[in-house]
């Protein structure tokens, strides 16, 4: 592809100067080299020949067969590329720089109620304690299970935060876990009881259990949470297990990122610090953190709605 040498450069210069995250970087390269390819497929065949009118063009195509949402990731993936061309001389003005997303329609977050979110970590508990009475060989995968669950409710931390975890970074002491996030920023939470408990129930025989002969010497050796052949475990199986709690609880649906959600509308319905929140959550903006307060709103809103019903 004619642009490949730009879009190599750019890659690079995400992950070493810019600090974005591996996932990331592939998400903006696919956007960008669609883009392109659309470009050269139009005849032009230099980054200095595009025009926002081509760009246009190319937003158009796409939104036949993607979402809004789709279009507006790409979209900056697009703006992005461009923006570093200008900066780094390889093209003398920005196409991009007038592109404009298309507007999404804003979507609240879903919750659990608190009542609910304690329905589920009761009953993630009580299976960890019931498959640790019984000796099952369960034992370890609930007691994981139940520490995940609890620490992601405990700290509204993100799922690739909780896989990338390590033991160490786990202090019982002061009650804290420190997490690396977009990136890769660290900060530091604090968590309750419930999660230290089940964390100590965990990172003991249990995770030991778990981490075969052949990997204790491993680079996962370190990870606080383990898959079943005893390696870091991955996002995708801390998703599934979520869906499948939340089913046998008998609770709407969720995603472990609805449980960050969770976690951070319950405490701003407690009384938490707006501030203290966003810093909790790793938001940069203070808006991000504010959708939470809508949310709150909205379940005023209908607890108002049965509480005084209209005539």
């Amino acid at each position: 592809m004619q642009f490949e040498q730009q879009l190599e450069a750019f890659d690079t210069h995400m992950s070493a100067v810019v600090g974005v995250a591996v996932l990331t970087i592939k998400s903006y390269n696919s956007d960008i080299r669609q883009c392109l390819e659309y470009m050269a497929l139009t005849g032009v065949g230099r980054v200095s020949d595009v025009t926002i009118q081509e760009l246009r063009a190319w937003q158009a195509d796409v939104s036949q067969n993607h979402a809004k949402s789709s279009i507006a990731r790409k979209t900056v993936a697009v703006r992005r590329f461009f923006a570093f061309c200008l900066a780094h001389g390889i093209i003398s003005t920005d196409p991009a720089a007038t592109l404009m997303t298309p507007k999404l329609p804003k979507v609240l977050p879903e919750v659990l109620t608190e009542a609910q979110a304690q329905s589920l970590m009761e009953d993630v508990d009580e299976d960890a304690s019931y498959e640790h009475q019984h000796h099952s060989k369960h034992a370890a995968l609930a007691a994981r299970d139940a520490a995940m669950l609890e620490l992601l409710y405990a700290t509204g931390m993100r799922v690739a935060e909780l896989t990338s975890l390590d033991v160490q970074d786990i202090d019982f002491s002061q009650h804290t876990v420190r997490v690396t996030g977009k990136g890769n920023k660290q900060r530091v939470i604090p968590f309750g009881i419930p999660a230290a408990k089940a964390l100590t129930a965990w990172l003991g025989t249990a995770r030991n259990s778990m981490l075969g002969k052949t990997n204790k010497e491993s680079r996962d050796s370190g990870a606080a949470f383990l898959g079943v052949q005893g390696r870091r475990i991955g996002q995708r199986q801390v998703r599934n297990l979520v869906h499948r709690y939340a089913a046998e609880s008998q609770v709407p649906d969720i995603s472990p990122h609805a449980l960050r959600h969770s976690a951070a509308t319950h405490l701003l319905d407690g009384g938490a610090d707006m501030r203290e929140v966003q810093e909790m959550l790793g938001h940069a903006s203070l808006s991000t953190t504010q959708r939470y307060t809508h949310v709150s709103i909205e379940q005023l809103k209908r607890k108002y709605a049965l509480a005084f019903p209209r005539e």
